[in-house]
């Protein structure tokens, strides 16, 4: 049996009931807690806890997430070290993975795509306004609850706060992270971006979500990453044989994927509420999306 392995075991008071998913650095549980009911465990593996990084990346993640409270973001229970391990605690989400679902189902209606890049941008609104960039948005860190319609984000493990000190950095100069298929242009050059670099990945998720497609159709990482860095996205209408889009649609999609950080949108909010907007007018006017887009949208009072 693995040493990471865990299951059955009891970490700061959450039995580790099953395993239900791994990444590089870390193994993620369902548990069960006395109070909190079900909740998701995510315990960072014993070889990398002798990494000093990969340790402050981890509770990087974790304080992260502690400092973000909204809806459509996956709630951080706590997070710490216990019997010689570095755990995270999160609130158990209802669903699976965006990217499970879009699998199955295949490309969603645009108004449905509106409801979901407008619940992902409110909740990217209040990051950005705590000063976290999340750096890696793609449907795989989005939990999607197909009965309620809700997405939910969640996953900071390489987001990075906007007042960090270059110097401090956990990512060597000129190595980019994030996911190449959603990473915006500018970070493939391994410098430290801002909230348009979310801006890109939200735009591509939404084309993605629309047309089962990628902006860039390249075969490989190398192939992907020159196109990224010189050559125009598909346009969404030609993205699909057969699938047509209304021009407000596929105008608020491409300037999320501008390379030219002058002609993309500046926030999140600016290219969700547009996009949700063209999204509403293309579905009946019972389901107008008015009220729900300007409860997402209304900024806290200072």
């Amino acid at each position: 049996m693995s040493q990471d392995n865990l299951v059955g075991r009891t970490v700061a008071g959450y039995t580790l009931l099953a395993h239900v998913g791994e990444g590089g650095t870390a193994t993620v549980y369902r548990a069960q807690h006395p109070t909190r009911g079900l909740a998701a465990v995510k315990i960072l593996r014993a070889r990398m806890g002798q990494d000093p990084v990969a340790v402050k990346r981890f509770l990087r993640e974790a304080e992260f997430g502690a400092r973000l409270d909204h809806p459509y973001i996956v709630r951080t229970y706590e997070f710490g070290e216990a019997e010689g391990m570095y755990y995270l605690a999160l609130e158990w989400a209802k669903g699976e993975p965006l990217a499970s679902f879009l699998t199955a189902s295949g490309p969603l209606a645009p108004d449905l795509v509106a409801k979901i890049i407008g619940q992902l941008g409110a909740a990217l609104g209040v990051a950005h306004r705590a000063g976290i960039i999340h750096r890696d948005l793609k449907p795989a860190n989005i939990m999607y609850d197909p009965e309620g319609q809700e997405a939910r984000l969640l996953d900071f493990g390489i987001a990075r706060d906007a007042e960090d000190d270059p110097a401090q950095r956990l990512t060597r100069a000129g190595f980019f992270v994030g996911t190449l298929q959603y990473v915006a242009p500018e970070a493939l050059s391994g410098e430290l971006v801002n909230e348009q670099a979310d801006v890109y990945s939200l735009a591509t998720i939404a084309y993605h979500l629309l047309t089962g497609q990628l902006p860039y159709p390249g075969k490989n990482p190398r192939e992907l990453f020159q196109q990224l860095l010189s050559k125009p996205p598909i346009p969404l209408n030609q993205a699909s044989k057969g699938m047509k889009f209304s021009p407000e649609i596929e105008t608020a999609v491409m300037r999320g994927l501008e390379r030219d950080l002058v002609k993309r949108w500046k926030t999140v909010a600016e290219f969700a509420a547009s996009f949700c907007q063209a999204g509403a007018d293309t579905a009946d006017k019972s389901k107008s999306g008015g009220g729900f887009l300007s409860s997402l949208f209304r900024r806290r009072k200072e």
